[in-house]
């Protein structure tokens, strides 16, 4: 399992999220949005992004262009996207990035159809193995995709190669699911791209972000059942909460820690 950061969880400014990252231990980051300009990738200053990164030895393992985040009654948004992923596609080949992270085409009650949510993530996949590259669905909060099951649904009815999953455990629990048998559904699907960790507790309808390991997510059992599952994919750390700078080292610390205690306890059969 691979230690990376969200970079704009942190901060837009590439230099200090660089600098954080490098400082905390991790090995490689995720792009979303860079600069205070809020530009979302591949729309960045690229080569100041190549040479930084370069510069720093971090690899990008995923980036998260905002795409297919609409629902599949959205046809002229999700068309757009299918357009526009070409040329996300072809900026992750030149900044040495295999993964592109997406929304899953959902919505709530009659906004979502499974088949058809599949059918579109399907044609995209098409679209990026023609560059190499694969798609990593999020399980989205607050639409009928938010379970680790409904996305493993989603995927399998998807069914192609380039089509994985990007499983947010906290995502699901604040949505009301149940983070193991998320998890479980979707190793037994095997298509697992990334793992986003966050960590919270919720009570009644608020939710409030905690260090992982210290919320009611369970990320020991999480990464116990990676780890037992082969996963040896991104662990992407997300800072939640006020002043991230200042979070950042705990989160990473206590992701790192849980890290190689999972991978202690199944190399002893634990």
């Amino acid at each position: 399992m691979l230690p990376v950061l969200i970079t704009d969880s942190v901060t837009p400014n590439l230099s200090r999220a660089i600098h954080y990252a490098l400082l905390w231990g991790m090995e490689g980051v995720v792009l979303r949005t860079v600069g205070t300009s809020g530009n979302r990738v591949p729309f960045v200053n690229e080569p100041q992004l190549r040479f930084r990164l370069s510069e720093a030895e971090l690899p990008i393992v995923g980036v998260d262009p905002g795409l297919f985040e609409g629902t599949v009654r959205e046809r002229a948004v999700w068309l757009n996207d299918q357009m526009l992923l070409s040329d996300v596609a072809a900026f992750c080949n030149r900044v040495g990035c295999n993964t592109i992270i997406t929304g899953a085409v959902a919505g709530v009650g009659e906004d979502y159809d499974l088949r058809e949510a599949a059918n579109i993530l399907a044609r995209a996949g098409a679209i990026s193995l023609e560059y190499g590259i694969s798609l990593a669905v999020r399980n989205d909060c607050l639409s009928e995709c938010s379970s680790g099951e409904s996305l493993a649904q989603l995927i399998t009815a998807a069914d192609h190669p380039a089509v994985m999953a990007a499983w947010s455990p906290a995502d699901a629990l604040q949505m009301g699911h149940n983070p193991a048998s998320g998890l479980e559904a979707l190793i037994e699907a095997g298509e697992i791209s990334l793992v986003t960790v966050r960590d919270g507790e919720a009570i009644g309808s608020d939710w409030t972000d905690k260090t992982p390991g210290d919320g009611a997510v369970g990320w020991m059992q999480q990464l116990e059942l990676l780890a037992n599952g082969g996963f040896a994919g991104p662990i992407c750390v997300d800072v939640r909460g006020e002043a991230p700078a200042k979070l950042g080292l705990s989160h990473a610390s206590a992701v790192l820690q849980q890290i190689r205690l999972a991978r202690s306890n199944v190399g002893q059969g634990g």
